[in-house]
């Protein structure tokens, strides 16, 4: 039998010797993008190999990928019951530029309430939130659920090798749901479940006239300047209403149920505030969307740079070969990466004059996800979250991509549960990393709590609750 407050009390008792450990895991340096880093790579993948024995693994192994190894740990003693697999990164940024830290970024320093330190919010704070939960449940009548780890440690890099890790290891990982804790909450008082991920497709388009540059006052008025046509070609891409014009783009395009927007509108970030934090003079966007919606809830288009001509010091008039644009599109679940990059194609088709030829290259893509807000292991979090803070938490769907949600979907069936305490102003991937420790202490206690409510949830439950109108995830057996 779980006593739940003795094992909340447990946390709050060893708070001290809690900030101790996380300071020796945020001293090893496991940058993953820089070579002469990989023994620190191994050294953190063993610190955690060595910590779920400690905390009540019964399988632990580190297991090795053409990259960076993978450590997994298990513990299977709860038949009946959900089967959780969570999932974590424990590689770090780099720290350039070292200059602006105002403490060495692997020394980790408590200043007021904040631990500064690389990997402190993102995301090795995170994890250890969840691996002092189970400690404290460990100690206090046991874990209701069974548990599987995955710390990968290339989520800085792209994640190179995770999705055949899965694919070779679907057995082995086969679980009810995930828990993803590289996420983060609202504010200090204001917890939040991001619920929605948009994807990601990225393109370079190349166009191309002259056979090489040529004088402008010569050629100009008779050769179409491919720098024109590329701003002319992207110009089409929206039309007058914010609307992205790729032929097919919102086929498969949920809409938005009326329930689910009321949820959003409970998002405390106002127009004022996107317009304020966003430094524009005024907003933009799809017509008939509010800026939440819009970056979290609709498909987006936008160039992020355009290179061509003569751009040096000075002038030069060249009528420049050549002209180059990075397109990228930021996709709501059930648009497909590939879809979408023969609908450029299609709009190149039928857009681009006779007087340049062009080409389209994919870049990278990563798919999008939406998790089902009404399951009973989604339930369960929002009441953890509301105990824990005591307000009730607001749901978000999230603008950015965090590829692991989605491909857990696509290679395992399963939704995520996205459980993480880092806050907005938390510097990750900049100088002066930093980690609100009141806020990651809450955390732990709200894990704890988590876990112990999913002892009331047998296995397979999600697979008959029935979830939003327009939300089709969740379940095991769901295909994704």
């Amino acid at each position: 039998m779980i006593d739940l407050d003795a094992a909340l009390e447990y946390v709050r008792a060893n708070r001290d010797a809690h900030l101790r450990q996380l300071i020796e895991l945020l001293r090893i340096p496991s940058v993953s993008t820089l070579p002469e880093h990989r023994p620190d790579i191994d050294a953190a993948a063993q610190w955690l190999a060595e910590e779920l024995n400690r905390v009540g693994m019964t399988r632990t192994t580190i297991m090795t990928t053409p990259g960076h190894p993978v450590v997994y740990g298990e513990r299977l003693d709860a038949p009946g019951k959900a089967t959780v697999l969570v999932y974590g990164h424990y590689d770090v940024q780099p720290v350039d530029p070292i200059d602006e830290w105002e403490s060495a970024p692997f020394e980790p320093t408590v200043r007021g309430d904040d631990l500064y330190a690389r990997g402190a919010s993102d995301m090795k704070g995170q994890l250890f939130a969840q691996l002092k939960a189970v400690e404290a449940l460990a100690a206090h009548g046991g874990v209701p659920v069974n548990l599987k780890f995955l710390f990968e440690g290339e989520e800085e890099v792209g994640s190179p090798h995770l999705a055949t890790f899965i694919g070779a290891n679907h057995a082995l990982l086969g679980c009810d749901f995930v828990i993803n804790c590289d996420s983060g909450i609202l504010r200090p008082d204001l917890p939040a479940i991001v619920y929605a991920l948009r994807g990601l497709a990225y393109f370079e388009v190349e166009v191309h006239g002259p056979a090489k540059d040529l004088h402008s006052g010569v050629f100009g008025g008779a050769v179409h300047n491919p720098v024109q046509a590329l701003c002319e070609l992207i110009a089409g891409m929206h039309d007058a209403e914010g609307r992205v014009t790729l032929p097919g783009f919102y086929d498969k395009v949920r809409p938005l149920a009326p329930d689910e927007r009321e949820a959003l509108g409970r998002f405390p970030t106002t127009e004022d505030d996107w317009q304020r934090l966003s430094g524009v003079p005024a907003l933009h966007g799809e017509s008939g969307y509010t800026s939440t919606e819009r970056v979290g809830a609709r498909p987006s288009l936008d160039v992020n740079g355009i290179i061509g001509g003569f751009t040096g010091e000075g002038a030069k008039t060249v009528l420049p070969a050549k002209a180059t644009a990075k397109v990228s599109m930021r996709l709501v679940p059930d648009q497909d990466e590939a879809e979408v990059c023969g609908q450029l194609r299609e709009y190149m088709t039928q857009h681009a004059p006779e007087t340049v030829t062009w080409q389209v290259r994919e870049m990278a893509h990563g798919p999008g996800a939406v998790m089902n807000r009404h399951s009973p292991y989604m339930r369960a979090a929002v009441k953890a979250l509301e105990q824990t803070f005591g307000v009730e938490p607001v749901f978000k769907r999230e603008g950015g991509s965090v590829p692991v949600v989605g491909l857990m979907q696509k290679k395992l069936g399963v939704d995520s549960i996205m459980l993480g305490f880092s806050l907005p102003d938390d510097g990750v991937h900049g100088p002066n990393e930093k980690q609100h420790l009141p806020t990651l202490f809450k955390g732990i206690e709200a894990h704890v709590r988590f876990l112990a409510a999913l002892g009331n949830i047998e296995s397979g439950d999600a697979d008959i609750e029935s979830g939003d109108a327009d939300i089709e995830s969740g379940g095991r057996n769901n295909p994704g």
